[in-house]
């Protein structure tokens, strides 16, 4: 990929630099960006373990304390009283088989799916359409309940889904450059704790083989995980 002259010479400020804390990385970001748009400040965990064993998978979720900066559109599976009760809690879509065909004839516009165990009969045929986009609802990560109303509006309020891709690597946005410095500190906190606690029983050595911190447009940072942005914030 051809990268650009601003982005190059980001990277030149990079070069020789040694690994960065948590705090300072996002201190950097901040202060060295390029793009006229909010771009989103992701992390990436590149973990120690083996996502071809069931056992090794690491995934939960977790509500950031300031969200992510974006207000994701949710669709719901639900009937009677828990489609109403998704409806007062903020859901954008709601509905049953109709929206199962709706889906099936290529239409996506909605970035969280959440069912009722009953739908699950209906939700199950788009397992080959929602699942390849980690938009299969699954007991596990919450979003097969029938709490609809928390589900719905923890989705609003920036409740993350992490997995390991099938390189081992936890992939997530924590927040827009936009958001304060102290903010995207308690985020990336919040969901380097959840990653750390969410180490597999079963894996081997070195669990965090390494954390990066990058903007949409911007250079991959290195990040010292072995202290804690809280800290140094503070100091």
């Amino acid at each position: 990929m051809k990268r650009g002259k601003k982005f190059l010479e980001l990277i030149k400020g990079l070069d020789n630099q040694e690994m960065m804390s948590p705090f300072q990385a996002l201190k950097w970001l901040k202060e060295n960006h390029f793009a006229k748009f909010d771009e989103s400040v992701d992390i990436s965990f590149n973990l120690g373990v083996d996502p071809r064993k069931a056992d090794q998978i690491v995934r939960g979720t977790l509500v950031l304390p300031n969200g992510t900066g974006k207000v994701p559109r949710v669709l719901v599976f639900a009937a009677g009283d828990k489609a109403t009760e998704a409806t007062n809690a903020g859901a954008d879509f709601v509905g049953g088989e109709e929206l199962v065909e709706k889906i099936t004839g290529g239409w996506l516009d909605f970035d969280v799916c959440i069912t009722t165990p009953d739908m699950m009969k209906f939700v199950g045929k788009l397992g080959k359409i929602l699942g390849p986009r980690k938009l299969m609802p699954n007991p596990k990560s919450g979003t097969v309940t029938m709490d609809i109303e928390k589900a719905v509006r923890e989705s609003k309020m920036g409740r993350l889904e992490y997995r390991t891709d099938k390189t081992g690597v936890v992939h997530c946005p924590i927040g827009r450059l936009s958001f304060e410095l102290e903010k995207l500190v308690e985020n990336y906190s919040a969901l380097f704790d959840a990653v750390a606690k969410a180490k597999p029983s079963s894996a081997k050595g070195k669990y965090l083989k390494g954390v990066y911190l990058t903007t949409t447009m911007g250079p991959g940072i290195k990040v010292d995980s072995g202290k804690h942005a809280e800290m140094e914030a503070v100091a």
